[in-house]
């Protein structure tokens, strides 16, 4: 089994981890966009799960005021 560093995820790889992790099929377009709204792909191309999941959070919530 790999091991997965959620610092440093690719859009596939994170995208494969929503879906799994969902109710829905979560593409890597979908990840890429939101990665791009929220400025938080790194140098490399990936994205720390944390920081996408933080950046949800406050879009989500901005929606709900």
């Amino acid at each position: 089994m790999e091991k997965i560093d959620p610092s440093k995820l690719s859009s596939a790889s994170l995208a494969l981890l929503l879906t799994n992790a969902g109710r829905r099929r979560v593409t890597e377009e979908q990840v890429r966009q939101i990665a791009e709204a929220g400025n938080l792909l790194s140098s490399s191309e990936t994205i720390n799960l944390i920081q996408y999941a933080a950046f949800l959070a406050a879009e989500s919530g901005e929606k709900h005021e």
